[in-house]
């Protein structure tokens, strides 16, 4: 979740009151934020001959990116306290309004645009540093290091409108980026800043098309490079009076709603506040226009019976409606049902999906500490392990009490460590692979616990000798018959690894796990008559594996009534796998089909 800094007693100046630490951590609990660290009494940075002044570090959470900056935070904490009413957005539209024609070729690379002004607005340092954060938190999160949106913001007063967003090759692209004093065209620019520590990272998205976006004032000069950099001749200052902000994407929705957080929170700074002036969107490549931003609230409804089953408490509507005021919505009971309530979601709040998003916020607003507690009436919620866990975790202690240290390696391996490697052919029916693996290491999901193990060991070669290790974990098979194609198999399997075969130990490991099971051990290979019904036995039968040295290996053979199965396999691993894992110890193994016994 992302973590946000702001100036202690700026905000407590905003809240109208000056907390103790205990009190403003109660608040942010009440609130669902959280107080990270206050740097009161910690040794502060020097900044500008100044010490900084001391600050909260508050984490939010990561569908709030209403409060993702200090305008924001402080907003939601007075609606929350009741010192203010939440705002009413509004677009005021002038005459001549301001447009971005949209070429066709942008939808090569970039192909959506949004945008609006702010006019009259009022900078102080603080509060330009606050709208340059706002921006990066919102490029760090909900932008996905900018491949998903990227925002631009200029000086309206140096640029003339209307604006193009365009889409041309980069040598034909030419401007001086932000902070430089040398024009640059778009190969240039990708040479001179791919060192850079800042934008280097976001260099890729569109370093490698053949067309790159970028925007243009009516008189052709670069506003911005997006989503990259903006241009020198339109930046930002504490003296701008006018912002233009531009947001290109590659995700509709996305587009919109970072629009909309960066204009509503630092609307708070126009003349006339919460005001907004809008732009026009013309789009060649499909012939529509449209107005944004849209800050129109989102029309919903919720259940009075859900919201009441979920918190346990029996409020009536207008109850719910008023605690609803206190986290920002607008609600009222519903004329036309008893167990409705109509609710408006302001557009800062794009997290609101569902009637349980405007519940948990009926939870905030009356307080979680105050919700009665009762344990569930249904028995089926109360915890319990899973029958396959729990035998997991029998045979786990048993092995650890045995002397064997356990290993968790990854469940995806390698097509060749899978089979080649262990002298193993692929019929194409067992392996579950990966349509498009980003390393050869992670190309099937593994069918045997085997190579896991094995690996385990080469990369622990320096440690003393012998190395006893094992596993308890899925492996996984194609099953065309079932609905997901594919079913997992929880297997035990263990490894020695020591100057010599280790075979006894690993067989006496077998051995112990199987009476810890109440399975008997037999010498005939037909077996013996069961006298219990519910009694098992095995036996071991030599079998000819070619990934275990000839003459030393063994099926191990599960009777249960009258059916007998085999249920796994143990021996001394053939040279050549040894060569394949680079092992210069011999090495004994043994894995078995756990699930058989349940």
């Amino acid at each position: 979740m992302p973590t946000i800094a702001v100036d202690k007693y700026a905000l407590y100046k905003a809240l109208g009151k000056t907390y103790t630490k205990d009190e403003f951590d109660e608040l942010c609990f009440d609130f669902g934020i959280e107080l990270d660290e206050d740097t009161e009494e910690e040794q502060r940075p020097v900044v500008n001959g100044e010490q900084e002044p001391p600050q909260l570090k508050i984490e939010i959470p990561a569908n709030r990116y209403d409060m993702l900056c200090f305008e924001g935070i402080q907003l939601m904490l007075n609606i929350f306290l009741q010192r203010t009413e939440a705002p009413k957005y509004a677009l005021k539209a002038p005459s001549d309004v301001q447009s971005i024609t949209v070429t066709k070729d942008t939808a090569r690379i970039r192909p959506y645009v949004s945008g609006a002004i702010l006019r009259n607005v009022t900078f102080d340092e603080a509060r330009y540093e606050s709208f340059i954060a706002l921006q990066d938190k919102l490029h760090q999160n909900l932008a996905r290091q900018r491949t998903l949106v990227s925002i631009g913001t200029h000086d309206l007063d140096t640029i003339k409108g209307p604006f193009t967003y365009e889409a041309l090759p980069p040598k034909d692209i030419k401007f001086i980026p932000l902070n430089q004093t040398k024009e640059m065209n778009g190969e240039e620019l990708m040479k001179f800043y791919e060192k850079d520590r800042h934008l280097g990272r976001y260099l890729h998205i569109i370093r490698d098309s053949p067309v790159y976006p970028v925007i243009y004032d009516a008189n052709k000069v670069v506003c911005s490079l997006p989503p990259i950099i903006n241009g020198n001749h339109s930046k930002i200052t504490t003296k701008t009076k006018n912002v233009f902000i531009e947001v290109t994407a590659t995700d509709k929705t996305k587009v919109e709603i970072v629009t909309n957080m960066v204009v509503t929170m630092f609307s708070q700074y126009t003349a006339e506040k919460f005001t907004i002036e809008p732009i026009k969107i013309i789009s060649e490549h499909n012939g529509e226009t449209r107005q944004v931003p849209n800050v129109d609230p989102r029309e919903t409804q919720a259940e009075v019976d859900y919201i009441k089953s979920c918190t346990g408490v029996d409020m009536s509507p207008q109850q719910i409606c008023d605690l609803l005021l206190r986290m920002s919505y607008n609600a009222k009971p519903s004329k036309s049902d008893p167990n409705l309530i109509d609710v408006q979601v302001p557009c800062t709040r794009a997290d609101v999906l569902h009637q349980a998003d405007i519940m948990e916020d009926v939870c905030i607003g009356y307080g979680f500490n105050k919700l009665p507690r009762a344990f569930p009436k249904v028995s089926s919620t109360v915890a319990a392990p899973l029958a396959i866990n729990k035998l997991s975790d029998i045979l786990r202690q048993e092995s650890a009490m045995a002397g064997w240290a356990e290993v968790l390696p990854l469940i995806l391996c390698s097509h060749d460590e899978n089979f080649a490697w262990l002298n193993r052919k692929d019929d194409g029916t067992t392996a579950v692979k990966l349509a498009n693996p980003k390393t050869l290491e992670y190309q099937v999901v593994r069918t045997s616990l085997i190579p896991g193990l094995l690996k385990t060991i080469r990369e622990n070669k320096h440690h003393s000798v012998p190395v006893k290790i094992f596993e308890c974990s899925d492996v996984a098979f194609k099953a065309p018959e079932l609905e997901r194609k594919a079913r997992n198999e929880r297997h035990f399997a263990a490894a020695w690894y020591g100057k010599t075969s280790g075979f006894e130990v690993v067989h006496g490991l077998l051995d112990r796990l199987m009476a810890m099971l109440k399975t008997a051990f037999v010498t005939r290979e037909e077996g013996l008559e069961l006298e219990d019904a519910n009694s098992m036995q095995y036996w071991i039968e030599e079998v000819d594996d070619p990934t275990f040295y000839e003459g030393h290996a063994a099926n191990i053979v599960l009777q249960v009534r009258d059916k007998k199965t085999v249920i796994g396999k143990f021996g001394i691993l053939h040279p050549t796998v040894l060569e394949k894992f680079e092992l210069r110890y011999p090495v004994s193994v043994l894995e078995l089909n756990v699930e058989v016994f349940m």
